[in-house]
C-alpha cells in the first residue's frame, strides 16, 4: 500500500523551506496575537537595554546599578498597575525575554506578583529566556521584524537602559517612527536612563547643529536618573496615553 503523503501543514520539510517563509511570518503574527488576547494583554510598558548587565557585574563601570534600577522601576510600575480601578488602565511589563536588563525588568514585575512578557529571539548566543517570565507569556521569535512589531503593538511607554548595538537598533527605530509620526500613538513616552551615558554615546546636539534633526526633536526623549524619577514621570502620563489610544481605536 502506498504511504500517504503528509498534509501540507504537517510537512516539516516544507514548513522549514524558503517557499513557506510567508507562512512562518504569519504564524509569528497570529500565534502571539491569540496568546496575548487569551491573557488580556492590551497595554505594555517595554524595557530595552543590555543583555550583558547582570545583578553582580562588578566591572569598572559598575553596570549592575542599571540592572537593579530596572528591577526597581519595573516593580513600582507593576505594583501601580495592579492598583488601577479600571481594568483598561492596567498594563504588563514587557521585555526581550533574555538576560541583563530584560531579566531585571521581568524580575521586578514578578516581585510585584504580576504577569510579565518576554519576547525572545533565536540567536547563536546570549539570548535565552530568563526565569522571571510568566510561562504563558514566554514567546520565541525567528524574525527580528516580527518581534519588533510586538514590542510596539501594545506599548504605551518605552524605557531604554544603557546597552549595545541591539539597544541602539531598537531605540533609533522607535525614535524614527515617533519623529515621522508613523505611530498613531506618536506621543508615546521614550525614557532614557542615565543622561551621562547617552549624551557621551550620542551627540544629539551635534545633529541639531548640523541641521540633521530639528531642535524640537530633542523632546522625543526624556532622560531620568532614578527609578523614582522614572516612575513619577510615567505615573503622570500612562493613564492618559492609554485613554488617548483607546479613543483613536474607537474612532476607527
Amino acid at each position: 500500500m502506498t504511504v500517504k503523503s503528509p498534509k501540507a501543514y504537517n510537512n516539516r520539510e516544507f514548513l522549514s523551506s524558503r517557499d513557506a517563509r510567508t507562512v512562518r511570518i504569519l504564524c509569528e503574527y497570529l500565534e502571539p496575537e491569540k496568546r496575548l488576547e487569551e491573557n488580556s494583554v492590551v497595554n505594555t510598558v517595554v524595557f530595552f537595554g543590555s543583555a550583558r548587565t547582570g545583578p553582580d557585574t562588578g566591572d569598572r563601570h559598575d553596570t549592575r546599578k542599571y540592572y537593579w534600577a530596572a528591577e526597581e522601576l519595573a516593580f513600582r510600575l507593576a505594583e501601580w498597575s495592579k492598583s488601577q480601578k479600571r481594568a483598561e488602565h492596567t498594563f504588563h511589563i514587557c521585555t526581550g525575554g533574555g538576560p541583563g536588563i530584560m531579566e531585571a525588568a521581568n524580575r521586578g514585575a514578578r516581585r510585584a506578583d504580576a504577569k510579565t512578557i518576554g519576547y525572545n529571539i533565536s540567536l547563536p548566543f546570549e539570548q535565552f529566556p530568563n526565569d522571571y517570565i510568566t510561562p504563558e507569556l514566554n514567546f520565541e521569535f525567528h524574525y527580528f521584524f516580527m518581534r519588533k512589531l510586538w514590542f510596539l503593538y501594545h506599548a504605551k511607554a518605552l524605557i531604554v537602559f544603557p546597552g549595545g548595538l541591539g539597544t541602539m537598533d531598537e531605540l533609533f527605530e522607535v525614535l524614527t517612527l515617533k519623529q515621522t509620526k508613523k505611530l498613531e500613538k506618536s506621543e508615546i513616552p521614550i525614557l532614557l536612563y542615565d543622561r551621562d551615558y547617552w549624551t557621551r554615546l550620542i551627540n544629539f546636539d551635534l545633529m541639531v547643529d548640523y541641521g540633521f534633526i530639528s531642535p524640537e526633536d530633542l523632546n522625543l526623549i526624556h532622560f531620568f536618573s532614578s527609578p523614582e524619577e522614572g516612575f513619577l514621570y510615567l505615573k503622570k502620563r500612562l493613564v492618559k496615553m492609554i485613554d488617548d489610544v483607546n479613543d483613536i481605536i474607537d474612532d476607527d
